[in-house]
């Protein structure tokens, strides 16, 4: 242990502590900018000073060590001066339009602004701007980035891809997309952790409200039918915008507001959580069954940030995916196709909108293979912080909101549906599934649960009818690339892996609200058990709505009509492809 004094007040912290960390334990809280523990400590904004006794300089203190006998004040004339000096200069270079800015009040430079008791500007306000392409989902406005480089090292670090670098030098130093490339000729995945790590509004998801509520909108057209769905990550993370508990926020409050602001049908993608499961539980034990060698095992396909990442870093193993869709994209095709015929409505009549905790479903909707109801599946997705600008929009009251259910026949899910919002939720209910088909009963609820946990590589095996399988879950894209190697080099071997590309889940996912320097994956995948534990339908097999669209509509699970509307081609469309060195891939 190491004593120290921090504004006058001893304290014990352990060796190799940092300045920050013994600050916060001292009760006396140093300001940053920059700062990600174990990401980002490069001091780059300066916002972290402190005065030390018998130093006549300033330090930073995310970035240095206590030893023994410091003495350290956080908040003397000359720290705040300096401060001061520094947060104008970064202010100096950005956009300040904070009412009409989407991170206005959860930014953290506006936060760390207002505690600074600023009264005017210092200095001339001269931002920069660079053209951006404004259809891609994630956006970036040069004009609010001040250069912490989180984004860069967030990327690098947390999900392998290095798409953001440093530009230019001297006061043109900027963060841009890597190796001079645009943004739609890089390998994004659209996980956006770049942007709920970003601490202004420099990266965004693409604004898609004004297409539902102009007045051109589809929620005002009266010709337009238009029907909702709600991820299961989603009512996790909802309520956290408007300051509700997680027993308050409920989906069935989250549903009234989706009333309140106009659809005709709010559903729940639980329900297409557990048709995925019966297409992909099948196909899964097909695969098993089939007496072929497989070199790699057969690997989830729900998360399109994944599908992307594999796509562009490892071609050559793409024919291992599952062929199913996504939820959302199974739920779109059963909405424009089944559905319609229930209301006596044609596909074109239906606008079919998402809310998911995601970017990459933004493009996954767009993808031309997308269209097998006859029209695009999902016509808009819109993350939860774009719902939940919404309902402030529209002046809900979510406090004073009744509980309401889900629209039927698309609107029951299981247990096993919900947790596919947490990593590991996918491989849990489907084993739950394929056990049930098996061994014709089904497992204790909680058989599986070996695969939970925000760990970012997790094996396990479990006995299925006198055999071994052998799985493993995946969360966050450099820890799949870490997975994939060994897969490749022979130092492990699966039969089935759950990949997420943002760490713990969609739970964690890059259209969540964003809470700066808080990882909130592990708290909002325990709610999403919570609903799991408390429904009465446990397995997706069980679902009586999934049953009935097989009876009436589907036939059975990867049946002809099955695999039309609810599997997909994932060769058929393109991605800009950047292999690792590990593949033997030629561009």
């Amino acid at each position: 242990m190491v004593s120290l004094k921090i504004n006058n007040r001893s304290i014990e912290v352990p060796e190799g502590t940092t300045i920050l960390d013994a600050t916060r334990l001292a009760g006396c809280p140093v300001p940053t900018l920059c700062y990600l523990k174990g990401i980002n400590e490069i001091a780059a904004c300066r916002v972290c000073i402190v005065e030390i006794k018998g130093i006549d300089h300033l330090v930073t203190s995310c970035n240095n060590a206590v030893t023994e006998g410091m003495e350290v004040y956080t908040n003397t004339a000359k720290v705040r001066e300096a401060r001061k000096t520094n947060v104008e200069l970064i202010m100096s270079q950005h956009h300040t339009n904070c009412p009409s800015c989407v991170r206005s009040g959860t930014c953290q430079l506006q936060k760390i602004a207002n505690s600074l008791n600023f009264v005017q500007d210092t200095y001339k306000i001269e931002p920069t701007y660079r053209d951006w392409d404004k259809s891609f989902p994630l956006i970036k406005d040069a004009s609010k980035c001040i250069k912490c480089m989180r984004c860069i090292q967030v990327c690098d670090k947390i999900q392998g891809l290095n798409i953001w670098d440093v530009t230019g030098t001297g006061s043109y130093t900027g963060v841009d997309v890597s190796l001079n490339r645009v943004i739609r000729n890089a390998d994004c995945s659209l996980c956006g952790q770049c942007i709920t790590h970003c601490p202004t509004a420099a990266l965004q998801e693409r604004d898609d409200t004004a297409k539902l509520t102009d007045m051109d909108g589809a929620l005002n057209d009266p010709d337009k039918i238009t029907v909702v769905q709600v991820a299961p990550a989603v009512r996790a993370a909802w309520g956290e915008t408007f300051g509700l508990s997680p027993e308050f926020a409920t989906e069935g409050r989250l549903a009234a507001a989706l009333r309140r602001l106009g659809f005709n049908y709010v559903f729940d993608t639980n329900f297409s959580a557990d048709l995925t499961i019966m297409e992909e539980g099948t196909e899964f034990l097909a695969r098993l069954n089939d007496g072929e060698e497989h070199r790699y095992p057969m690997f989830t396909s729900c998360c399109p940030g994944w599908v992307r990442f594999l796509k562009s870093q490892y071609p050559d193993m793409v024919g291992d995916l599952s062929s199913a869709k996504s939820p959302q994209q199974m739920f779109g095709a059963v909405a424009k196709t089944y559905f319609a015929q229930k209301i006596g409505c044609e596909p074109q009549d239906i606008t079919c909108v998402s809310i998911m905790p995601c970017l990459a479903k933004k493009e996954e909707c767009d993808l031309p293979t997308m269209y097998d109801s006859g029209v695009k599946d999902v016509d808009y997705v819109l993350t939860t912080r774009e719902l939940c600008r919404m309902i402030k929009a529209d002046q809900i009251d979510v406090s004073q909101l009744e509980e309401e259910g889900f629209d039927s026949p698309l609107g029951t899910g299981s247990g096993a549906g919900v947790i596919f919002g947490a990593t590991g939720g996918v491989m849990e209910a489907a084993l739950r599934t394929c056990y049930a088909i098996v061994m014709g009963e089904n497992p204790p609820a909680d058989a599986f649960k070996a695969v939970r946990g925000t760990m970012g590589w997790k094996e396990a095996n479990f006995e299925l009818g006198g055999r071994t399988i052998r799985t493993a879950v995946v969360s966050g894209l450099a820890n799949t690339r870490r997975m994939i190697r060994a897969l490749r080099a022979g130092e492990v071997s699966y039969d089935f892996v759950e990949v997420m590309a943002c760490p713990g889940g969609c739970a964690g996912g890059g259209g969540q609200p964003i809470h700066d320097g808080c990882e909130l994956a592990g708290e909002r995948g325990a709610v999403l058990y919570h609903y799991d534990e408390c429904n009465p339908l446990r397995f997706s097999h069980e679902n009586p709505e999934v049953q009935a669209l097989y009876a009436d509509f589907l036939g059975e699970p990867n049946g002809e009509k099955a695999h039309h509307l609810l599997h997909t081609d994932h060769t058929a469309w393109d991605i800009p492809l950047t292999p690792h060195p590990d593949t033997n891939a030629v561009l």
